[in-house]
Order: C-alpha cells, then structure tokens, then sequence
C-alpha cells in the first residue's frame, strides 16, 4: 500500500451537484432516485454547500404519512437548499493523500468529503471509496 497515494486515486470526478437556486423537491427526488447520499451544492462550479440524505428524511418525517406530491410542495414553500444545506464544509484538496482521507473519514463525523481547488468543486470522496480503495489493496 503507497503511504502517499493521491486522492485522486479513489475520488469521484463525475460529481452529480445540485445548484443552490433549485427547488429542494429536486433535491430529494435526485437522492431518492440515486444510489448516493449526498449531494454537494453548487453556485457555478464553486462549492456552496451539502445536503445528505438525512437532512432530507428530518424534513420528510416532519409530515410523514403524505404522499410525494405534498411532501414536495411542502419542502418548496417551506424550505430552500439554502436553507437546509450545511456550509461549514470539512474539503479536501486534490494534493491531498487518500491516507489524510483515512484519517478525516476516521474520526466518524463525515461519510462524505467534497475535493476542491480554488473553491471548486472537482471530486468527492466518500467512505464507500475508501474501503474499495483498501479492499484492493489485500
């Protein structure tokens, strides 16, 4: 195992964003709908934010019971992504290491990093990436 392995080994590139003017509804159909659990938030390639899936279901269950129709236009008159998403943002470089990775993703408070470069966005690693990356490795 290389001590001094790049992040860009095992980042995402291809990142799905969402913008920060969108509806919150697109937001929780794009998570619904997709195998991930978090979305970096976007004001042109510059990162603004992040909205995980968790954050979706708290305002979900707070009407629990109603159909997606009413769930989504609750969330669009009572909410912004602005409004849910967090900005205090744990990044990474992509001169980072996957080791400094490891140990971010270790202390348990992220399961998800975005990578940046001058404010924007250019991966995500998460800590699915990481095991694969550690699964290889034996």
């Amino acid at each position: 195992m290389k001590r001094n392995e790049s992040i860009s080994k095992i980042m995402t590139s291809e990142v799905q964003t969402v913008h920060v003017g969108q509806k919150l509804s697109e937001v929780r159909r794009q998570l619904a709908d997709n195998a991930y659990h978090h979305v970096p938030v976007v004001s042109g390639k510059q990162l603004v934010g992040m909205i995980s899936a968790t954050d979706m279901l708290r305002l979900s269950l707070a009407v629990y019971g109603v159909d997606e129709r009413a769930l989504d236009a609750m969330l669009d008159s009572q909410h912004t992504i602005e409004s849910v998403m967090t900005k205090e943002l744990t990044t990474l470089s992509a001169k980072d290491t996957v080791r400094h990775a490891a140990e971010v993703l270790g202390e348990g408070r992220f399961h998800s990093l975005p990578v940046v470069e001058d404010g924007d966005l250019v991966g995500l690693v998460t800590t699915t990436d990481l095991i694969r990356y550690l699964l290889a490795q034996y």
